[in-house]
Formats: C-alpha cells, sequence, structure tokens
C-alpha cells in the first residue's frame, strides 16, 4: 500500500469511519481500556503483528489496564491512508 497524506474532507470524514479516534496535531488518537495488565499487553501483542504486516507502527504507551495509541506517518508530516487503515484494524481487533 503506497501511503498518500489525506485530505482535509478525507479528515473530516475520519472520525466516522474509525470511530473511538481523534485528531490532534496532525495524529490520530486512541484510549483503550481493560480489565487487567494481562489483556492490555495482549491486545498490544496482537496489534504489534499486525503494524509488522503493513510495516507501519504506531507511538503507544501501557500503563496497567490502559493502552494509549496515536498513529501519523511521519515520513510524509501527517495523517495517511495507512495510519486510517491500520485504525481501522486496531478496531476490528478491540471489538472482538
Amino acid at each position: 500500500m503506497e501511503p498518500y497524506l489525506l485530505s482535509n474532507e478525507e479528515l473530516k470524514e475520519l472520525v466516522v469511519k474509525i470511530p473511538g479516534w481523534e485528531i490532534k496535531n496532525e495524529q490520530i488518537l486512541r484510549e483503550f481500556n481493560f480489565f487487567n495488565f494481562i489483556e492490555a499487553f495482549s491486545f498490544m501483542t496482537k496489534i504489534a503483528l499486525i503494524c509488522e504486516k503493513y510495516n507501519h507502527h504506531p507511538n503507544w504507551e501501557n500503563v496497567y489496564s490502559k493502552v494509549t495509541i496515536s498513529l501519523s506517518t511521519h515520513d510524509l508530516g501527517g495523517i495517511t491512508n495507512l495510519d486510517q487503515t491500520l485504525a481501522s484494524e486496531i478496531n476490528k481487533v478491540f471489538d472482538q
């Protein structure tokens, strides 16, 4: 998948297409909450495999049962179709 920056119109539609995510400082962000550390770490492990598939890696943080993820494509200087795809894949894993 060849990444490209999303247009302003695409960015406006983004929050509808990927529920739970917000746009902030040229990134898309979401916080995920779990019952405990094991569930949070398991989620991160599943996401890591998806990230490798796309060769696109998030900035993320884990504090006990909370995982915070931010996505942007640094090489292109903003939010791309690849960030949108990865956020959608992350939502699918979380919703399972």
